[in-house]
């Protein structure tokens, strides 16, 4: 009768290449990442979780075998147990707007590594917003900014019934959902229009986009007819026009502007294309700047200052507005109160050549 050899061969340890083989055939799984790193599947959801309590040749040897195998965290099913995600959802109305792009950017920075962003675009519409809400909501978002103030009823109720953090950003509002960080709209408008009765101007006109599901705009032109009555200046409804976006738009308002009689002496344009849009028309028309008429824009950016003459404008502080808002919803997430529930950032008057 033969004898059984009882000896057992040494183990080796896995290398890269073989760990991934299989793991990239079916998808890679933390079991594959704890096997190739040698450590429990436990360490490893510790270092994708916490990782500043893991040891770090540790941390070092789970991100390699992570590289090595390909595996992705799945971080919805991770929050199946907390019934939250560590996504943040972030609502703008257009991502053709470049304007919200420094307050998605400081949305993004402060969150950083730990938490994802989702950004959806609302077009302009309060159902628009609604729906990206549902579908945030449905993500099991961890938080929700919302450039938006205005919103439909059921919006206001899906976030008050979910419990999470809430940030309102376009607009300072008395009443917001949850919390705001943002600039009066209204008082910039006045201070504009202020500031163009101080340097001798008496027929202004005003532009903004269309009013409708639009509470920025109407905060504008709300802060615009407050200046003109506290300046005892007559209300000329022909020249308070609303207008479609685009270069197009500004470029369009001024020629019906024009048209007016008696003349207008100065425009203001809530945002810096529509006021861009104006510049353009007017000195393709000959309309010399400030001479005939003067230009005040809105959401003032380098193209404001490049363009010729340079536009006066509004300053908002969007990056600083993003990574304020950014902050109120880490307070919370992490159980702390926000120092303040309503956080003004205000704005800047920049005077330049137009006026």
């Amino acid at each position: 009768m033969g004898k059984i050899d009882n000896s057992r061969r040494a183990r080796k340890k896995p290398t890269a290449a073989k760990a991934a083989g299989p793991a990239a055939a079916r998808g890679a799984r933390m079991t594959d990442v704890a096997r190739l790193a040698e450590v429990s599947i436990m360490t490893v959801s510790r270092a994708l979780r916490h990782p500043a309590v893991v040891d770090p040749e540790t941390l070092k040897r789970i991100h390699g075998a992570i590289n090595a195998t390909g595996y992705l965290p799945n971080r919805i099913a991770g929050s199946l147990a907390s019934q939250r995600s560590n996504i943040v959802g972030l609502v703008v109305p257009s991502l053709r707007n470049s304007l919200f792009a420094e307050t998605v950017k400081g949305v993004a920075d402060t969150l950083g590594a730990d938490f994802d962003l989702m950004i959806a675009d609302s077009g302009y519409v309060l159902d628009g917003e609604e729906t990206a809400v549902a579908a945030f909501l449905s993500q099991r978002v961890c938080g929700i900014v919302l450039h938006n103030t205005k919103h439909t009823p059921r919006t206001r109720g899906l976030i008050q019934s979910a419990g999470i953090p809430c940030v309102e950003t376009g607009n300072l509002v008395r009443r917001p959902i949850d919390m705001v960080a943002s600039f009066s709209n209204r008082k910039a408008a006045f201070e504009m229009t202020a500031f163009l009765v101080g340097k001798g101007y008496r027929r202004i006109a005003f532009v903004s986009l269309p009013l409708r599901d639009n509470d920025r705009a109407r905060e504008r032109q709300s802060g615009y007819l407050q200046a003109l009555k506290q300046f005892g200046l007559p209300v000329d409804r022909r020249i308070v026009l609303e207008s479609t976006p685009g270069l197009r738009g500004g470029a369009h308002a001024l020629i019906e502007l024009m048209k007016v009689r008696p003349k207008i002496e100065a425009v203001f344009l809530t945002g810096d294309v529509l006021a861009t849009g104006a510049l353009l028309e007017a000195n393709r028309n000959g309309w010399l700047v400030p001479d005939t008429i003067a230009i005040a824009g809105s959401d003032d950016n380098e193209l404001q200052e490049c363009v010729s003459p340079a536009l006066t404008s509004l300053r908002f502080p969007r990056y600083d507005i993003g990574c304020t808002a950014a902050s109120m919803l880490l307070n919370r997430i992490s159980g702390n109160l926000p120092a303040a529930h309503i956080v003004d950032l205000g704005f800047q008057i920049i005077p330049r050549q137009s006026t």
